[in-house]
Order: C-alpha cells, then structure tokens, then sequence
C-alpha cells in the first residue's frame, strides 16, 4: 500500500464503527494504483480522512472523483444547476452556489468572509450556506450566538430528479472556525444533545442503520420497497419546514402542488424511483439509503412478485421513513469526524448521510471545497424497481395495512401508521 490507513478509534461510549485516517498521500500525484487502493479504502471505511492536502489544486480534487467514477457523463456549471431547475434558476440560484474559477465544478461550501481573493474568488461572502429559518420551531438568534446550534437537513448529495447522485464525495477543508465546543440539541423533547468543535461534518452510516437497528420482518419489506421522489424536489419542499432533528419535513401542506411544478417545467422521464435499499455491487453490503425530504411515494411489498402497497398520503411517508431514520439519529451512532485544517474528506456517498452544523458569527469564517460527479450507473436493491412513470398501481393503502403487527424490538413503528 503507497499509503498508511489508520481505522478511527472511537469512544467507548461510542456505536459508530465507521471511518478511517489516510497519511502518506499526495493527491495531486496519485497514480492509477494508489487511487484503486483509496477506492478500496472507502469501501472498508465509508468515510476517509486524507492528512496533508494544504497545497491540493482545486482541479485536481476535481480530477480525482472523475477518476473514481471515470464512466459518469459530461459535468459543468449548467448542466449542474438544471438537475434542480429546467432552466437553472429556483432555490439553488437563490441560496448561491460559487465554482472555483480554475475548477468550476469544485464547490465553495463555507461562513462568512472568506478573503480578498480566494482561488480567484474576489471579495467573496458566504452568507447563505446556514438557515434555521428553515426549521420548525425556528432558532433563536441569540441562542446560537450562545453556542447552541442544531443539525441542518441530514441528507446525501443527490439532485433526486434528473441524473444519480454521485457515488462519492470529496470535501477539502481549507479553513475551520476558531471558538469554543457548540451544543449541538435535538430540541424535539428528547433531551438529546452532543457538543462538538466548530464548523464540523456529522455522518452515520446507512448500512448499520439496516444491518443492525432493523428487524428481520422489517428488512423482508424494505429490501422489497421503493421511493418515487417528487419531481423537482427542491423546488417542491422550498417552503417547507424541517423538524429541529434536520431529520425530515414537518408535513403542513405547503408543498408545491403539480400544477405549479409543470408552470416551472417538469419532464416526467427525469422523476426518479429508487430502491430503498441500495446494495454496494461490490461489496454486496446494504445500506437503507432514502432522502425523506424529497420523498413523495412509498412502494411497499414483502417480496418481489407482490404487488406493492402504494402510500400517497405525505405525512404517512414521512412518518414511515423517520421512524426507521431516527433509529441511529443518537449521538452514540452519529460521528463528527476529527476534520483539520488542511484535511481531504473522501465519503461513500451511496451508504452515509451527514448534515451541516452552523457557529457563532464571532467564531470567523468556514472555507472548504466539495466536488461529486454524477453517477455513470443508478443505484441497485436487492429487487428491481420498475421506473416507467405509466404504470399504475391500484392498491394504494395506508402503511399499517403492509406491515402488520408492531415488531416486538420497535413497537408500533411500522404498524402504528394506520
């Protein structure tokens, strides 16, 4: 191995079993078989932290998660924007979203003011990459000026409409905040919390969620069942409010209807149905990897030549989906990874998810690069998903009328919807 890879040591008081630290490693120079053993590594690890990348050129972060997926078609600015909006405008524009002007497809994620040249970047303020306008209840102001902060949206990078999500993520951190721990609350009556320095990347693992908090009833469905996301799904949710978890969408209607998705300019060949869970083809490992915020429908069958359940009715899909979700939402499962100044965050982007947490003002700016390209393949369940938008399903339920009797492990999870 060109390379040495240390395993995290997590707490004891710890369940993640995820992540490892990777020394020894130049990414501008890597050759063919040192990428195929950074390959190797994240499918061990998930999650890999490269030491020493201070002097990595933007283009060459680009260059290397092209070369991790060297099949994945065209990437640029447009094409990028338009898997979200037809004609690249909607909330994304609004939020922002800034390419570094030597490697366009490198993404500036960060806080504040970032310096009178950044890579290019002039005078460049970050303003709008943290929003607690968006959960329900809002954050007080003052409350994370205190250091009391809260998950954003826990999600996988992945437009849900258009083209696959990319398989991997790179995340270059360039500079990190400088300030006290924050208190990171769950603040939805649990009690739950977990302090953390500043400006770091939560993950947790999708495959220990269904390999070790699922049971083998509810396995039997999600290994059978799939997800039709909302067309345009950014676009659908914009006015929506996420619980105080960032876990899911408090369901108040007011998404947009159908009508107001076709004024903006669907294409029904572009929705996508994704198994809900995503077997690595070439591990084989399972992982239940579903986007709740985006999801629209439910596809519930035990096995493959059943004819699924079809679940309409919003706030049952979501209720279905956060209550398995919010299984490994704790802090003993969630991993804030010894991220430094300098560091190269490689992820498998098909079996984790993560979120952002924001800071204090007064803790100065964040800067970091993240680059993905889209998949060259879609992702696999265990069965297949049927993806014609014309068929039809006529045995639309409610969820309690699939899955039976509460699980003894989690009672009235997935039987109480009713």
């Amino acid at each position: 191995m060109g390379f040495v890879l240390e395993p995290f040591r997590h707490d004891v008081r710890k369940k993640t079993k995820f992540g490892a630290k990777v020394t020894g490693l130049d990414i501008n120079n890597i050759s063919d078989d040192g990428l195929l053993e950074l390959k190797r590594a994240i499918l061990d690890h998930k999650l890999i932290i490269i030491k020493g990348q201070e002097n990595l050129q933007p283009i060459k972060q680009w260059e290397l998660v092209t070369r991790l997926d060297p099949d994945a078609g065209p990437q640029n600015p447009e094409l990028f924007m338009k898997d979200f909006h037809p004609d690249g405008g909607g909330i994304l524009k609004a939020r922002g979203v800034t390419g570094v002007p030597s490697a366009e497809n490198v993404h500036v994620i960060g806080k504040g003011f970032l310096g009178e040249d950044h890579y290019g970047l002039k005078n460049l303020n970050i303003t709008k990459s943290f929003s607690y306008e968006n959960h329900h209840p809002t954050l007080p102001k003052e409350e994370l000026e205190n250091g009391h902060t809260r998950f954003q949206g826990w999600h996988f990078d992945a437009p849900l409409y258009s083209r696959d999500p990319p398989i991997y993520t790179a995340f270059r951190v360039i500079k990190l905040p400088k300030g006290p721990d924050v208190n990171i609350a769950w603040d939805n009556g649990s009690g739950l919390s977990m302090r953390s320095a500043p400006g770091l990347t939560p993950f947790f693992c999708c495959s220990q969620l269904y390999e070790e908090l699922l049971t083998e009833e509810e396995r039997e469905v999600v290994d059978n069942s799939w997800v039709e996301y909302a067309a345009l799904p950014y676009e659908w949710n914009r006015h929506c409010k996420m619980f105080p978890t960032g876990l899911g969408i408090v369901s108040q209607g007011k998404e947009l209807s159908d009508n107001e998705l076709d004024s903006i300019g669907v294409d029904n060949s572009k929705i996508k149905r994704y198994p809900m869970v995503w077997v690595n083809p070439e591990t084989g490992r399972k992982s239940f990897q579903v986007q709740a915020n985006a999801a629209k429908k439910l596809y519930l069958r035990r096995s493959a030549d059943e004819e699924p359940k079809v679940i309409t009715e919003l706030s049952e899909v979501r209720l279905f989906l956060i209550n398995i979700q919010s299984r490994i939402l704790k802090p003993e499962y969630i991993l804030v990874p010894p991220e430094e100044e300098g560091d190269l965050l490689l992820w498998d982007n098909w079996s984790t998810m993560h979120t952002r947490v924001d800071y204090p003002a007064d803790y100065g700016p964040k800067a970091c690069h993240q680059a993905g390209t889209n998949a060259s393949v879609s992702p696999k369940g265990p069965t297949s998903v049927p993806q014609s938008a014309t068929r039809q399903f006529a045995n639309a339920t409610r969820i309690g009328g699939v899955l039976g009797k509460a699980s003894s492990s989690q009672p009235g999870v997935l039987a109480a919807v009713h």
